[in-house]
């Protein structure tokens, strides 16, 4: 009894949400030997991952997603998989959306639930039956804010990345690929793959900064500054080796990253090399 009392004031004073993590299937990286024939291939929306459990919304990592109730009242009672999306190089107005606890409604109101899969009970549908699947579902609901993912075929590896250099330039992160006769799997696997380009540019380094942990004594990261005078911080991509011989102070980088932040920094910047001869 006791304990029992001890819990009900810490769950009071410390609020914790006690969600099952969620099965969910998580992509690895495209690699050229797959052949692209053999999946259905969709646009990879920059957003924020969330399940719905037929009576719940919530992260993959099972925290609960505290949705206005116009957006889930309507939703069936059955598992859905999809990414909360409002639009394309938007993902911190999406994340500033979804991760408050108190829904603030006219932030909601720009927010898609696009959803990319719907397993069955018994998991014995294919990726291509389940795809004919989560569609129906969701044009027979007919809600604005939930859309199915669209889904379609190419014929080869060159198909796919003309595809996805298309995609790029209208602004899209890159591409998803689900295998098509693959059942649902818990976890990462190659049923399910990704792929993204990345962008690379250039940096003068301004600062070395020193590391920790295992890389205490080495350099941990460096500050850079682009062209237009905006700095930030690299630190991954280096080998131990560079880590002990960093970039020269002066020296310019070459860095790939993924889309910029709203602040015009470069998202997930990670170092390639260092490029001598590169004057602004």
């Amino acid at each position: 009894m006791l304990f029992k009392k001890c819990l009900a004031v810490c769950l009071l004073v410390f609020p914790v949400f006690l969600f099952a993590l969620p099965q969910v299937q998580l992509a690895t990286r495209f690699s050229e030997s797959t052949h692209a024939e053999d999946y259905l291939v969709s646009e990879k929306y920059d957003g924020i991952r969330a399940i719905w459990t037929g009576e719940a919304l919530m992260t993959r990592q099972g925290n609960p997603i505290h949705a206005p109730d116009w957006f889930t009242d309507k939703l069936p009672t059955v598992w859905l998989d999809g990414e909360l999306w409002s639009k394309r190089n938007d993902f911190e107005f999406v994340m500033s959306t979804v991760r408050k606890n108190i829904p603030v409604d006219s932030e909601w109101r720009n927010i898609h639930y696009m959803i990319f899969d719907a397993p069955d009970a018994e998991k014995t549908m294919t990726f291509a039956e389940r795809s004919q699947r989560y569609t129906q579902l969701i044009l027979d609901l007919n809600l604005p804010h939930v859309i199915p993912i669209k889904q379609f075929t190419v014929s080869s590896n060159q198909e796919l990345h003309r595809v996805l250099d298309d995609y790029v330039k209208k602004g899209a992160e890159g591409l998803i690929l689900h295998r098509k006769l693959a059942r649902f799997e818990s976890g990462r696997t190659d049923n399910l793959l990704k792929l993204k380009p990345h962008m690379d540019a250039e940096a003068k380094v301004i600062k070395i900064l020193n590391g920790s942990g295992k890389y205490d004594g080495m350099m941990g990261s460096i500050l850079v500054e682009m062209p237009s005078g905006i700095r930030f911080k690299i630190g991954s991509g280096f080998s131990d080796e560079e880590r002990r011989t960093p970039p020269k102070l002066g020296e310019y980088v070459t860095y790939k990253y993924h889309g910029f932040t709203e602040r015009g920094i470069p998202r997930f910047a990670s170092f390639l090399r260092i490029r001598g001869d590169i004057q602004f």
